[in-house]
């Protein structure tokens, strides 16, 4: 994976939080709050970083699908005109969109565990949403692998 210092430590915690009693859970909650908000304002960050690194063919492409990451045809327009991406771009685009999606509903559904949790008093909810928040990282950090792998095309097409 990216073996980021904030995501790594996030993880640890969770990893421990899994064994953690009732008292334990309230007395360290927000710690575990802001680990995770770190490692996903560090995430954020990065994958910011990395698609600004992108051409400006597959920022269209990306940008122009829809949520789902299927259906309408990505146009770029270059002098007012419309033109048809590469294929090859659209292609990466959506399998980009996708990763991104697949780790973005990974994350709500942990953060819905997690005040599920807080709302019953659930320590089994609360360890459920530890090892879910752990999934999240992992396929956020999978996704932006994805998209360093689209500037590391670009740069050898180029």
């Amino acid at each position: 994976m990216l073996n980021m210092s904030e995501v790594e430590k996030a993880k640890t915690i969770m990893r421990e939080a899994v064994n953690w009693s009732v008292m334990r859970w309230l007395a360290e909650k927000k710690m575990v709050r802001k680990a995770a908000d770190i490692a996903n304002a560090a995430l954020d960050a990065l994958d910011r970083e990395v698609k600004a690194c992108w051409s400006d063919e597959l920022k269209s492409a990306y940008d122009e699908l829809p949520p789902t990451g299927a259906g309408i045809e990505p146009l770029r327009k270059e002098n007012g005109k419309a033109i048809a991406i590469d294929p090859k771009t659209k292609l990466l685009a959506k399998a980009i969109k996708q990763a991104d999606e697949e780790a973005y509903r990974a994350h709500m559904d942990a953060e819905d565990e997690f005040d599920r949790a807080e709302r019953r008093l659930s320590t089994s909810m609360a360890r459920e949403g530890s090892r879910k928040a752990i999934i999240s990282w992992e396929l956020r950090e999978k996704a932006i692998l994805k998209s360093k792998s689209a500037v590391s095309a670009s740069n050898t097409t180029s």
